[in-house]
């Protein structure tokens, strides 16, 4: 899975990155969305495995909520591939990869990987802690809130 960085840029060329900002806007290459989702649902967009955490991205309701995913459906495994990473993306920018630790370290999205914030679109290392737990508090270990449970690896939380 290591290799999906290498793929976007023999795809694109080799001043590609798989995500770019726009302004505060965060962009993601469909690839990397995709295989972050195979890493965290087994690819499953509408997966509800009974954890708590919904949809390809495995997003814990109380983010969905607090990253606008409500304009799209009530869970995020209700909502599109497309609404949910636009909700991601805006996951993306609040907490960083940092929101799935152990997919994105996976994907070479961490470790070593740029990230939003990062500085240069290239190189560097992801300078997001993560977001703050459920109850505003920060999440232990700098990452996201909850994690754990079946068909999903880690989960983004606020």
């Amino acid at each position: 899975m290591l290799r999906l960085g290498v793929v976007v840029v023999l795809l694109a060329g080799p001043s590609a990155i798989p995500w770019e900002r726009a302004g505060a806007a965060v962009r993601v290459a469909d690839v990397v969305w995709d295989g972050l989702a195979e890493c965290e649902s087994g690819g499953d967009w509408q997966a509800d495995t009974g954890n708590g955490y919904y949809g390809g991205l495995q997003i814990w309701p109380p983010t969905w909520e607090a990253a606008g995913g409500l304009r799209f459906a009530d869970r995020p495994d209700h909502a599109s591939r497309r609404g949910q990473t636009t909700v991601g993306e805006e996951i993306l920018r609040r907490q960083g990869w940092e929101a799935w630790p152990d997919c994105a370290r996976e994907l070479g999205l961490i470790g070593g990987s740029p990230t939003p914030g990062g500085g240069p679109t290239s190189g560097g290392s992801p300078t997001s802690g993560g977001g703050p737990a459920p109850g505003g508090g920060p999440a232990p270990g700098g990452g996201p809130a909850p994690g754990g449970g079946p068909g999903s690896r880690d989960r983004p939380g606020f």
